[in-house]
């Protein structure tokens, strides 16, 4: 035990070290002696300056990739990973019989590998059944063919392993994004540990979804709008391998998810605001106002820029052009190329549209986030959007069964915000203060806001409550990261305030006596711990459990079993897969059958499936109504109602037992 504490400690000091290295790369922060800072790590480490960046991007690619892998298939697969197991494999879910008793293997025969599939499966599959573009999973359907069957079945670790090195990463790839936008290596690299071991970020990686891949081109986009920014900001034109670039991330983040398209719209929302902004400071009405100044006592010689603006005040642009009209302006070498953007990128997502409106399933298969609202469930989308945004940087088991873990979590997680939320608002506060890093905050910051706003009207004007679904906000997660980062930064490397000639003071920021590095530490192993918690099943729990509704059919039932179920999409079909893959798992259970009563308008027709059903099963046996929203049979009456009520319930399985002797 003492050696493992030595050896923690050392591995502590070696990351403070290594960051403290590569702060010196952060200008508008660091000491003025960086040149003194540089070959004191390079005495102090005998490595060369040039690996210290390297090694520690190693360094979070290990931690993060670790936490990805741990327990990955630990969980039971949902409905929605099994929609990705099966459209991936070229394989559909027309295949399973409806309103018949049928057997686990005849259950689960779209998990079976299908040689004769082709990527022209995959993709005809979704268009017709489906409400997902086919990038990720024709990626997949290669993918999947590296991995053996388990168990006559896909391999879930494979499946789930593309999406935990999508995650991974995403690392790297927000550290140059971090470093892009605030030309530090500092921000990326406190960008990149903090989406190492985001528990958001780890929920995401570990499922056999398409989210991680859609994050990559939201960091990838996000690069090119801070580039095109900043070109903005000195007028100059946008490289064209920037444009093409930014054209093919969009391309490929529409054919991964529809809803990369809401970062989209948060990009065009940020640049319409540099517009207005650069319009402002570069009217000629806000010319004919600097030369006023001019000659009332001189006091506009030198005005000073906005603090809310990026740009050069309206006397430096007097000084640059003249007179410079709003037709001009927008024409002027960067958004020339930027209109090109846009235009490519909108030729890129309307390919889309006949897929989306051929779709007849498109619309049942999204009735979950879909309804009306009365009294105080007006509120709960704002409590849901805030959750969320919490649980990406902590979250604790407040999700447990047991009171005494979830009371104590619940007490941490309200100190720990108490403390980190003024030192991070400082932090982002100090950030707006220096003019090479003020717009960037305000481009990131738009893109975060714009986005919920967005979330916001699609739930509260067009009934559609986003909110519902946490991995939404993928759109614009790496933002929140590289803001965390860019606010990191300013606790790492504080400011230092001139209090009298010739001393300086570093200002304290934070709570307790918990500042500077040893809160930039605290922040991020609370992180850690939130990332252990996700990993565990104590935080962003699975919302099917079958594999403890399988253990409750074990301990409670005696006799053959019919699992039975109302149906309408292959949503339920996943339902009744995820019990079915725990049964063969499990192989204790003799002869159960599956019902998936099918039901589209009339809810009788799952309730005629089932007496058909019923009046042709041998007696006894056990008959467990799992998720049956229809009129109950006439022969189920005749069987003995169990007590269900002292029966344990199971997340994601509402459940009736009958005894039919």
């Amino acid at each position: 035990m003492r050696v493992l504490f030595q050896g923690a400690f050392y591995f502590y000091k070696q990351i403070i070290s290594l960051l403290s290295a590569s702060a010196i790369h952060f200008l508008p922060l660091a000491d003025k002696n960086s040149g003194s800072q540089r070959k004191h790590w390079h005495n102090w480490y005998r490595l060369p300056p040039s690996w210290v960046n390297p090694l520690l991007i190693l360094i979070w690619l290990i931690v993060g990739i670790s936490l990805r892998l741990i327990n990955l298939t630990a969980k039971p697969p949902w409905t929605d990973e099994f929609a990705t197991l099966v459209f991936s494999l070229g394989n559909t879910f027309i295949s399973v019989p409806l309103d018949r008793a049928i057997a686990p293997d005849i259950l689960l025969q779209p998990l079976q590998l299908n040689p004769a599939a082709t990527i022209g499966d995959v993709i005809h599959n979704l268009a017709t059944q489906d409400n997902h573009p086919p990038l990720y999973f024709v990626l997949a359907y290669q993918w999947m063919k590296l991995f053996k069957s388990d168990g006559g079945l896909i391999s879930l670790f494979g499946a789930r392993l593309l999406p935990a090195i999508f995650g991974a990463a995403s690392i790297p790839c927000v550290y140059v994004l971090g470093r892009v936008a605030f030309r530090s290596s500092l921000v990326g690299h406190l960008t990149a540990a903090m989406m190492a071991v985001s528990p958001y970020g780890v929920f995401l990686a570990q499922e056999a979804r398409h989210y991680t891949l859609a994050i990559l081109w939201v960091i990838g986009s996000l690069t090119c709008l801070v580039i095109a920014a900043r070109h903005i900001q000195n007028r100059t034109p946008l490289p064209i391998w920037v444009a093409l670039f930014w054209i093919v991330i969009n391309a490929l983040g529409i054919a991964t998810h529809y809803f990369f398209s809401l970062t989209l719209c948060t990009e065009v929302v940020v640049l319409i605001f540099l517009a207005w902004l650069q319009l402002q400071t570069s009217s000629p009405a806000s010319e004919l106002d600097g030369v006023k100044g001019k000659g009332e006592g001189g006091k506009g010689l030198n005005p000073k820029p906005s603090a809310l603006s990026p740009f050069p005040s309206p006397h430096q642009a007097l000084l640059t052009c003249q007179t410079t009209s709003s037709k001009s302006l927008f024409f002027s070498p960067p958004w020339r190329r930027i209109y090109a953007v846009a235009i490519g990128t909108c030729v890129a997502g309307l390919i889309w549209i006949p897929t989306l409106l051929e779709n007849e399933n498109r619309g049942a298969l999204t009735e979950w986030i879909r309804g009306s609202r009365v009294g105080l469930e007006w509120l709960s989308p704002i409590f849901q959007a805030l959750g969320t945004l919490i649980a990406m940087i902590s979250l604790l088991p407040v999700e447990s069964s047991q009171a005494l873990v979830v009371i104590p979590s619940g007490i941490v997680m309200l100190t720990f915000f108490i403390w980190a939320v003024p030192i991070l608002l400082r932090g982002i506060k100090i950030q707006l203060q220096h003019p090479e890093n003020r717009m960037m905050i305000q481009v990131l910051a738009g893109v975060v806001i714009s986005a919920i706003a967005i979330f916001f009207i699609f739930t509260y004007f067009l009934g559609i409550d986003l909110t519902r679904g946490a991995r939404y906000n993928f759109v614009y997660f790496p933002a929140i990261v590289v803001l965390l980062g860019a606010s990191l930064a300013v606790c790492w490397h504080p400011p230092q305030m001139e209090t009298e000639p010739g001393k300086n003071e570093i200002t304290s920021i934070g709570k307790w006596g918990i500042n500077g590095k040893k809160a930039v530490m605290v922040i991020w192993l609370m992180g850690f711990f939130s990332a252990v918690t996700v990993i565990c099943n104590l935080g962003y729990q699975k919302y099917y459990r079958p594999d403890l509704f399988v253990q409750l059919i074990q301990q409670t039932s005696s006799t053959p079993v019919l699992i039975a179920t109302t149906h309408k999409t292959y949503v339920h079909t996943g339902e009744m897969m995820g019990v079915a893959r725990e049964i063969k798992l499990a192989n204790s259970l003799q002869n159960p059958l599956f019902l998936l009563a099918h039901q589209d308008r009339d809810p009788n027709a799952s309730t005629i499936a089932l007496e058909n059903t019923l009046k042709k099963l041998p007696r006894p046996f056990d008959l467990w109504l799992v998720n049956f929203h229809a009129p109950v049979a006439e022969t189920v009456k005749t069987c003995v109602t169990s007590d269900t009520q002292s029966l344990p319930p199971v997340d994601g399985y509402e459940y009736e037992l009958y005894h039919c002797q």
